[in-house]
């Protein structure tokens, strides 16, 4: 392997617990339980406006808005608040999952991606306005697409949100399922409409891949309340759930096929929804029915042994267990599911054309050579290496760009 050379790279704190990823300051900390964790919400709400915060039932992710000397400051006071908790800090895990889409003219592509996840423009990127989802950077590549990429992405959204974008696009869905677009330059995307969950009881959730409900809430207090229900709700009912806090609220996730079995939804499932309904209802807040949004990313391959190896190495991800399941995912479920697709092996041109979208796994520098280790002995190689970022391709050619720039 070619020698590395790490960007320059300090802890945002000297207790060891956060990490700079992509110009943000990054920390999880372990917790026993949901509650757990919403307390360590309940106490950071008193002091002022919440950071983003993920919490799931073994801990919670922490992200600042940067890493400059306020940002310092206020992981310090959130790591002091974290040991009075004993929750401890581990940052190995800390990652971020986006994506680059290159185009001859990437402005053209800003319309269809900014529908279609109904994100918005920074910059070069475009964003989920409430950061949960991969962003979207559009570079520019003198040459254009020949043939379909092997990566596309699966967008689930309320069914009204999916008419709106698709009248706005002024497309007529196509593919096997009838939910497929594509941009200007032939990248594609299924944009499925979600639904109610059945039984009429959780009328505030959106299910398809995953079920969700999203609250806007007003104050850190009503933020932290609403929080401290869910949590205490989860537990009791023994199901894992995803509860991201935002400034701007609280979405709740059941994670993809968490709340449903063979046959229909698990009831368990079905009640705890409803009691969370409940709880955001009696604190006086109504549903967004527009805000939840579920994305997968899915990749066409030939040797499905080999790549899920491959990705599962590189990414820290985990196999479905479920028999006839081939998706991987985060452990934690805070970076988005990975699931793969047969391709047919006769079509060796589209194997070996390089694709116009990619993966971009953000990582920690002291995590690089780790990653790279994995990726290696998992079949990938090195593409290319410059400060800050470097390029690997699996063992069928598809590409992942490692960036530990701060």
């Amino acid at each position: 392997m070619p020698p590395i050379e790490p960007t320059e790279f300090q802890p945002v704190t000297e207790d060891g617990a956060w990490r700079v990823i992509d110009g943000r300051a990054h920390a999880w900390f372990e917790a026993s339980s949901h509650a757990a964790g919403a307390d360590l919400v309940r106490r950071l709400a008193a002091d002022g406006p919440l950071p983003d915060i993920d919490l799931r039932s073994g801990g919670l992710r922490v992200r600042l808005g940067g890493h400059g000397e306020a940002e310092a400051r206020r992981a310090a006071s959130i790591s002091a608040a974290a040991r009075e908790m004993g929750l401890r800090g581990d940052p190995s895990v800390l990652q971020a999952v986006d994506l680059v889409v290159e185009s001859t003219d990437p402005a053209t592509l800003v319309p269809f991606w900014s529908t279609v996840l109904g994100y918005r423009p920074e910059g070069d990127r475009l964003v989920d306005p409430w950061r949960r989802d991969p962003s979207i950077t559009l570079a520019h590549h003198p040459e254009a697409r020949l043939l379909r990429n092997r990566l596309h992405v699966d967008v689930v959204r309320p069914s009204d949100a999916v008419a709106a974008a698709v009248a706005e696009l002024g497309q007529v869905p196509g593919g096997p399922y009838g939910v497929l677009l594509s941009d200007p330059d032939g990248n594609e995307a299924d944009l499925v409409p979600g639904s109610p969950i059945p039984g009429g009881h959780a009328s505030d959730w959106v299910a398809a891949f995953a079920a969700m409900a999203a609250y806007p809430t007003k104050t850190p207090q009503e933020t932290a309340e609403l929080v401290t229900a869910v949590a205490r709700s989860a537990d009791g009912a023994g199901i894992p759930m995803l509860v991201d806090v935002r400034s701007e609220g609280v979405l709740v996730d059941s994670g993809k096929d968490m709340w449903e079995a063979p046959d229909g939804p698990l009831e368990a499932f079905v009640d705890l929804a409803a009691d969370i309904q409940a709880a955001a209802h009696g604190l006086g807040l109504a549903a967004d029915p527009v805000r939840p949004r579920f994305v997968q990313l899915c990749l066409d391959i030939a040797d499905l042994s080999a790549e899920r190896s491959f990705w599962a190495s590189v990414l820290g991800y985990e196999a479905d267990p479920r028999e006839g399941v081939v998706d991987i995912f985060d452990p934690r479920r805070l970076s988005p599911v990975l699931i793969f697709q047969r391709i047919d092996t006769d079509d060796v041109a589209r194997r070996r054309q390089r694709d116009r979208i990619r993966m971009v796994l953000h990582v920690p520098p002291d995590r690089l050579e780790q990653r790279i280790d994995a990726a290696i002995s998992a079949g990938g190689s090195i593409s290319r290496s410059r400060p800050g970022k470097t390029r690997l391709r699996d063992p069928e050619g598809n590409e992942l760009e490692l960036v530990y720039a701060p």
